[in-house]
């Protein structure tokens, strides 16, 4: 385990913590030469947990005997780069969450059929493009007992740096993939589809015709405008969280939240 002391922004090996964009980081060209960036000891430890593979450290010199001690034992022979808590901040654009950042292989990416294998709850992301929301959303359905994640092309990557932090490492933990196609795609992998939106035909979310369903998408749509009239049009159900207060609408990693719990399969 290489200790590496840098007191330079230009030190070689330390641009995939604050040089390259997540664009760049994602590699679409060669997805797997990407990698991703998890910050603090806890969500690190979940990564590795999970089996994923760690390149590099970036780490506070207070830490390297402290909170990332265990980490660094972990990871085995690679790069730790260490320096004062200012340059790295420098380095990176932002102070470091408990002083720890891990670079790490981007896994290959899976295939729908496999990700929903036995899933019984599912989520499809449309379009949400808030890296916190994102990280929100896989939080919860993590707890909650979601089986699997899919999100449209246009919405954010999971692993991007803030949304990873945002929801503890959950995104390590529930199967997740993109999806390519429409709703129907879903139809032929056994599911049936409910769209939350408010319209005219909206059903309530304690519905028990919902609850019964063997296997269920629920789908939410992006921060502001919610979902694409032609995925409401295309669902199965559509679905509405009642409200009080003359209040219309919740924060869509709130709404989430409250589907997830709602429409959770029965165990």
């Amino acid at each position: 385990m290489p200790v590496i002391e840098i007191s330079s922004l230009a030190h070689s090996g330390v641009e995939v913590f604050g040089t390259l964009t997540e664009a760049q980081l994602r590699n679409r060209l060669e997805p797997d030469k990407g990698v991703f960036i998890a910050e603090s000891p806890k969500v690190i430890k979940v990564a590795l947990d999970a089996g994923y593979e760690p390149l590099a450290l970036l780490c506070e010199r207070k830490h390297i005997n402290g909170d990332a001690a265990d980490i660094i034992s972990r990871c085995g022979d690679i790069p730790v780069y260490t320096g004062d808590r200012e340059l790295l901040a420098r380095l990176t654009g932002y102070v470091l969450t408990r002083g720890v950042l891990c670079a790490m292989r981007r896994p290959v990416s899976r295939s729908m059929e496999e990700v929903c294998r036995g899933a019984r709850r599912i989520v499809v992301i449309d379009g949400g493009v808030d890296t916190t929301n994102i990280g929100a959303i896989f939080r919860s359905a993590a707890a909650v007992g979601i089986d699997a994640v899919l999100l449209t092309r246009n919405s954010c990557d999971p692993l991007n740096r803030r949304a990873v932090r945002v929801s503890m490492g959950s995104v390590f933990l529930v199967p997740w993939t993109w999806l390519d196609g429409s709703l129907a795609t879903l139809g032929e992998l056994g599911f049936r589809t409910a769209a939350m939106a408010l319209t005219d035909r909206s059903v309530s979310i304690d519905d028990p015709v919902l609850a019964a369903e063997p296997k269920l998408a629920i789908v939410m749509g992006t921060e502001g405008d919610g979902l694409p009239h032609e995925t409401i049009t295309e669902a199965d159900y559509v679905v509405r969280i009642p409200m009080s207060h003359g209040v219309d609408s919740l924060n869509v990693a709130a709404a989430a939240a409250v589907a997830f719990w709602q429409l959770r399969a029965s165990r």
